[in-house]
């Protein structure tokens, strides 16, 4: 997942950079793992859930609210000058280092 996210990182900024002139805004949400029917594929999803829950900073899931508040504002004219941005929306997942006894 990390090459991934680091791609998607990349290619909105990229892509910010040459539509910005045009008056075109561009920036993304990194959104945690929440209860969705892809989710459901994934071997140990549930797990992925606990797992965010417990490691991030607000001690909660990620809610499909806090991700559709995220677009909304992005959209909106209240994220005006906001571009090139990769948004977290993952109650402080991406924040949080690992305890010294979850390090493999």
């Amino acid at each position: 997942m990390g090459v991934a996210k680091a791609a998607l990182e990349a290619a909105t900024r990229y892509i910010a950079r040459d539509l910005g002139p045009k008056g075109i805004r561009v920036n993304a949400i990194s959104a945690g793992a929440m209860r969705t029917l892809s989710l459901a594929g994934i071997s140990g999803g549930r797990g992925m859930i606990a797992q965010g829950r417990a490691m991030s900073a607000m001690k909660e899931d990620t809610s499909m609210e806090g991700v559709a508040g995220c677009a909304l504002w992005l959209c909106s004219d209240l994220g005006l000058s906001t571009t090139g941005e990769i948004i977290h929306v993952d109650a402080g997942f991406h924040m949080m280092g690992l305890a010294a006894d979850e390090e493999g």
